[in-house]
């Protein structure tokens, strides 16, 4: 089954300087039909006005991964990590016991573009750890590129929880297929440009939920950029 979460559909915040689409309740929008998907907690998708950002603050018990789309994001945690992060790149911060930190756009005359994603871990009160890598264009064009794993193989980044996160830069034509073991969800998140998926076509912004499928196959319909997640 899949079930699609349309781009126009989401929660929408505008604050000026931050415009944001929430994909799962979040903040000051709520939707009870719509609070997360498996161990999947955010996918928001945000757009940050040159030099503006998110001051200091915390989070605790929360695997989150960044992957931006255009621009560069400021990092700096008080683990003594500072960072820039460009698109290629996927940053995750696994907020364990407690973390402290600052997201700014590193430019005072680009915009910012990213994706941060939220995954609720198996164990809670664990240290906390910071990554970044990056992954040449190579890497991802074509195909679904492991990116995130719990246990870091194919060289991915790791967080706690049994869950996989792939990214694929796709042309007009491309064909990719993934695999889910029995008892196995999925959630696909299209960054840009066109996609069909599950007899559906799915553009920029739209998300989808696989549960009961044992394989998904992606085409490019135009070129795209995909996010595709293997849950528990």
């Amino acid at each position: 089954m899949i079930t699609l979460r349309r781009s126009d559909a989401r929660g929408h915040a505008d604050h000026g300087w931050l415009d944001a689409r929430h994909t799962f309740s979040f903040a000051g929008y709520h939707d009870p039909d719509h609070m997360g998907f498996s161990e999947l907690r955010v996918i928001n998708e945000d757009r940050v006005q040159p030099g503006k950002g998110f001051g200091t603050h915390g989070h605790r018990d929360m695997e989150i991964i960044t992957w931006v789309l255009e621009g560069t994001l400021q990092h700096r945690d008080n683990m003594g990590n500072g960072a820039t992060v460009s698109p290629g790149e996927v940053q995750v911060m696994s907020a364990g016991t407690g973390v402290t930190h600052s997201e700014f756009n590193a430019s005072r005359t680009e915009g910012l573009h990213l994706l941060q994603m939220w995954i609720e871990p198996t164990e809670r009160a664990t240290p906390p750890r910071y990554e970044l890598k990056p992954f040449a264009p190579e890497e991802l064009r074509g195909r679904l590129r492991l990116v995130v794993s719990p246990d870091g193989r194919d060289g991915s980044l790791t967080i706690g929880q049994d869950a996989t996160l792939f990214v694929g830069r796709l042309a007009a034509g491309d064909l990719v297929r993934h695999a889910f073991e029995p008892g196995r969800c999925g959630w696909l998140q299209v960054a840009r440009g066109e996609v069909a998926a599950g007899g559906e076509v799915l553009r920029a912004g739209d998300g989808a939920g696989i549960q009961g499928e044992r394989e998904l196959a992606i085409e490019g319909r135009a070129a795209a950029e995909v996010l595709l997640y293997d849950l528990p």
